[in-house]
């Protein structure tokens, strides 16, 4: 099963002979004008929907949320911040791209007959790394907070229908979101599909620096107000951009761990420890880095982010659809296979929501050790 990779003329670059992989490498192999037509199939560039009527649970009639949650019971959720990303950048950058990102899967699923739900964002202000503390411009909240506001917005999509959620994380939080995740189950133990998705993550080939030969490649790694940061703020919303008043800037570090011990922001280099697994090796953001910038944004262009765009806008579809051909809408995986309430006591649970019999999941009665 693991022997067989597809492979590209970079060593660093390889994909799994599988659905994703060769997903990937489709990408990896399109022209320029392939991708063009991808994401003119996904109508990107396009305006914020979140003040659009029908886009998202929260700007629709409920009666339109039911009849969408009937035929399609997936619920994508961005997940941002509010964090300086340079003098050039909005503070809600993180917000507004993966919200971009999501809307765009919402188009293309509504052409398929079967439209994906979008709840608001999550998180506008997110948790954050220690290094961001006492940066203007960047507000952080405690993983207290961030846990527990995923758990409580899990809880109430899956009381209202909505039992497979995709949260598209868009900042350096994700170990916050993955507690979140792993605490929900704990405490409820009800059959559903969760699942977090920091987007970058998931297609950091794109983002691997080959511009001296590609040039619609970046050209320098990702890390953070970048140059890969800015060219996909510039594709997806660049009238939040102002490119008159890009500064570069490099981080500092207190002069050890900084020859291969830590990757960047998407794991570009397969190097032994993330990013997010250390502090006290980089001086503090304030202090060593008060652009808000790590990194070349004056080489961001858009051209530079129509792969990456592509590539996690099929991915992302490509979920949904394996999703929906297993479970589709009302369907769930099996109790008995899942969760150690008796089938027959979780029966009410999951039946359409306010029918006759049905009941919420706050009627749930406590089960194993995970409460407070």
């Amino acid at each position: 099963m693991y022997q067989k990779w597809l492979t590209t003329e970079y060593p660093n670059i390889f994909f799994e002979d599988n659905k994703v992989g060769r997903l990937k490498k489709r990408i990896w192999d399109a022209n320029e004008d392939e991708i063009q037509k991808i994401l003119d199939d996904y109508e990107i560039p396009n305006d914020s929907e979140l003040g659009k009527a029908g886009c998202y649970i929260q700007n629709s009639p409920r009666k339109m949320v039911i009849e969408k949650r009937r035929k399609c019971d997936i619920v994508l959720v961005p997940v941002g911040c509010t964090e300086n990303h340079g003098i050039h950048n909005n503070s809600g950058l993180d917000t507004f791209m993966c919200t971009s990102i999501c809307e765009a899967i919402r188009r293309k699923t509504a052409k398929e007959r079967h439209e994906v739900a979008l709840s608001m964002p999550v998180l506008n202000y997110g948790g954050h790394p220690y290094h961001h503390i006492g940066m203007p411009g960047t507000v952080m909240l405690s993983m207290t907070t961030v846990v527990e506001t995923m758990i409580s917005v899990m809880a109430g999509l899956w009381d209202d229908g909505f039992r497979k959620i995709i949260f598209v994380n868009n900042h350096g939080q994700d170990w916050m979101l993955e507690s979140a995740v792993q605490e929900f189950f704990k405490r409820y133990q009800v059959p559903a599909f969760v699942t977090v998705v920091e987007w970058h993550r998931a297609i950091r080939e794109f983002f691997y620096p080959l511009g001296d030969e590609r040039e619609d490649f970046m050209t320098t790694p990702f890390v953070h107000a970048d140059e890969a940061e800015t060219s996909c703020a510039l594709l997806l919303f660049k009238n939040m951009v102002d490119m008159s008043c890009v500064t570069d800037a490099e981080p500092k570090s207190f002069g050890y761990l900084d020859d291969g011990f830590y990757d960047g922001s998407v794991d570009s280099f397969h190097r032994p420890n993330k990013w997010s697994e250390a502090e006290g090796h980089r001086v503090i953001e304030r202090f060593g880095t008060p652009e808000g910038v790590v990194g070349k944004p004056s080489r961001a262009n858009s051209r530079k982010a129509k792969r990456p765009i592509a590539a996690i806008c099929e991915y992302l579809n490509c979920m949904v659809e394996d999703i929906i051909e297993k479970y589709p809408s009302g369907q769930v995986p099996d109790p008995s296979l899942f969760t150690f309430r008796d089938p027959k006591d979780i029966a009410p649970f999951l039946q359409e929501p306010q029918s006759p019999g049905w009941k919420s999941i706050h009627e749930l009665p406590k089960l194993g050790i995970f409460y407070d």
